[in-house]
């Protein structure tokens, strides 16, 4: 698949609007797009590093949402808490405040998510719980189509 050439202002603009690749992570696969297409939107993995690392994004829309994602041997839920898991022991709070948000999509409550990082302070470390929790309150206050901001 060949990226169309974004130019760093555009790009930059796009971020700022919060276009999102959620649907990909929620069960739709990557829309083939004309470079022409009108109704083309680019995905967020393309709006945070499509300009760049063009074959960085497309992994990322093709791979990782298109394919990994989508495999049924475990549900959309499953993979949330999974990921919100890993990204609290690994300390990352830029991709945990979109993986929050989706979780919440993917049908994990409010509750499961903190009790989920509260275990997890006895496992990778109380500061990384306490990031967590304050990007939990962060993500949390938002309304859902503020969550709508994007992964990767």
């Amino acid at each position: 698949m060949k990226h169309r050439a974004i130019s760093l202002f555009h790009a930059a603009s796009m971020m700022l609007c919060g276009l999102s690749v959620e649907a990909h992570a929620q069960g739709a696969a990557p829309a083939a797009v004309t470079e022409t297409s009108a109704s083309w939107q680019p995905t967020r993995a393309q709006q945070l590093m499509g300009d760049i690392a063009p074959k960085m994004a497309e992994l990322t829309d093709d791979v990782l949402f298109g394919d990994v994602w989508q495999r049924p041997q475990l549900s959309k839920r499953d993979r949330s808490l999974i990921t919100v898991s890993a990204l609290v022991a690994m300390n990352r709070p830029d991709q945990l405040r979109a993986h929050l948000a989706l979780a919440r999509e993917n049908g994990l409550s409010e509750e499961e998510l903190i009790e989920t990082i509260t275990h997890l302070a006895f496992y990778s470390g109380w500061p990384n719980a306490v990031t967590a929790i304050s990007v939990a309150r962060e993500v949390f206050k938002k309304t859902p189509v503020e969550d709508k901001k994007g992964i990767p």
